[in-house]
């Protein structure tokens, strides 16, 4: 085999899952990661359809169900907090209750995913890289802090905010699609006394409780037509920002404010897409959100993630190491349910702004009722399930 040196930037949930088939399938696998740690936080995700198989293949798919969210249903409240909703059939953020797919904190199975990854794989922490030089041979990577070092592949898998992207590809704004919103997510003690509930206030967001009731996970969002000129790794300024938008919405999220500013894992971001032509250039590939980032509107980044990443890794084993070949055979497989995945998010964007314009003329009842009962479409899980995993 050839080109088995492969250098993975990022270690969320598709890097470390691309690092678990490639070091299974006999390549060299190296890690690097920014954060000094695996970050902590995080929304709820959903593992869905051939992305719970991929975690199958890695044997922590049983561990997964173990730990899934257990939220047992949701309210809809209004800025008093009166209930105007109550159903235990779904969820805001999972669908219907009585479902095969896996809700899990984002957090939890990051950490299931690398410890699956084994003692064969090189981790870098506290470090990122500076350049990416590439020729016939080799792709030369310069890092903040550790040596230089050849590698014959490099796998961006490190986010909408792409650094491989960014160094290899150009700036963020060619492939840059805004949504029209922003999500602030953090945890906080269960001051609502939740129990095993989620609750949505419609121009705060939800609070949901979780790891047995221990915990508050909350999620701030609001509504910009224009996207905000902001530093996406300044903390202490995305707070300040949330903390004016959100401080009079009403219900409590005023009283949840005062967790966010010690709160350790909090994160925040525009719900917005990446459009490239491409997913590769020379040695160097992205994989999920770096590359077909589908936003949390689409309710499917995870599962993007997870399925890139056993393909990505399934082609360069086919490919005995061919990058060019693989990465073409990827693409190949995989463009077309990206594109069908993106599409529910435009879709949701749209039928968002639509609702919110027939929402004028309603009570916060009927609001409530009509929110309530849009449930979980049949076009979203035909397009859920409409990719089977290749045998590699």
């Amino acid at each position: 085999m050839e080109n088995v040196n492969v250098l993975i930037s990022g270690a969320s949930v598709g890097g470390p899952a691309l690092a678990y088939f490639l070091n299974r399938y006999g390549f060299n696998v190296t890690v690097v990661e920014r954060a000094p740690h695996l970050r902590p936080g995080g929304q709820a995700i959903d593992v869905r359809a051939a992305a719970l198989d991929v975690l199958e293949q890695m044997g922590v798919l049983e561990e997964a169900r173990r730990l899934k969210t257990d939220v047992r249903g949701m309210s809809i409240v209004d800025s008093t907090g009166k209930e105007l909703y109550r159903t235990a059939e779904h969820t805001f953020t999972g669908g219907p209750i009585a479902n095969s797919d896996v809700e899990i904190l984002r957090d939890d199975l990051c950490r299931l995913i690398y410890e699956a990854t084994g003692e064969g794989v090189e981790y870098l922490f506290d470090d990122s890289i500076t350049s990416i030089t590439q020729d016939a041979h080799t792709a030369h990577v310069t890092f903040e802090n550790s040596a230089p070092r050849d590698f014959d592949i490099v796998v961006g898998a490190d986010g909408l905010h792409s650094n491989v992207r960014k160094l290899v590809f150009g700036p963020e704004s060619q492939f840059f699609r805004y949504l029209g919103s922003y999500l602030a997510v953090f945890t906080a003690p269960n001051f609502l006394d939740l129990d095993h509930w989620q609750v949505f206030y419609r121009l705060g967001g939800i609070m949901m409780s979780l790891r047995d009731n221990s915990e508050l996970r909350v999620y701030m969002g609001f509504e910009s037509k224009e996207p905000i000129d902001y530093d996406f790794r300044d903390l202490t300024a995305q707070k300040r920002l949330i903390a004016e938008r959100m401080a009079n919405v009403g219900w409590e999220f005023p009283n949840a404010l005062k967790y966010m500013w010690d709160a350790p894992d909090f994160h925040f971001d525009s719900m917005s897409q990446i459009r490239m032509d491409s997913w590769s250039n020379g040695r160097v590939v992205l994989l999920g959100d770096a590359g077909y980032c589908g936003s949390p509107m689409s309710g499917q980044g995870t599962s993007m993630a997870l399925i890139g990443a056993y393909v990505l890794a399934g082609e360069l084993k086919a490919a005995g190491g061919d990058h060019a070949a693989a990465f073409a055979a990827y693409e190949d497989e995989l463009r077309g349910f990206v594109e069908r995945n993106q599409g529910i998010a435009l879709e949701n964007a749209e039928q968002r702004a639509a609702a919110e314009e027939a929402f004028a003329g309603m009570s916060e009842e009927e609001i409530a009722q009509a929110m309530g009962d849009s449930g979980d479409h049949e076009e979203f899980r035909d397009v859920v399930t409409s990719y089977s995993l290749k045998t590699y």
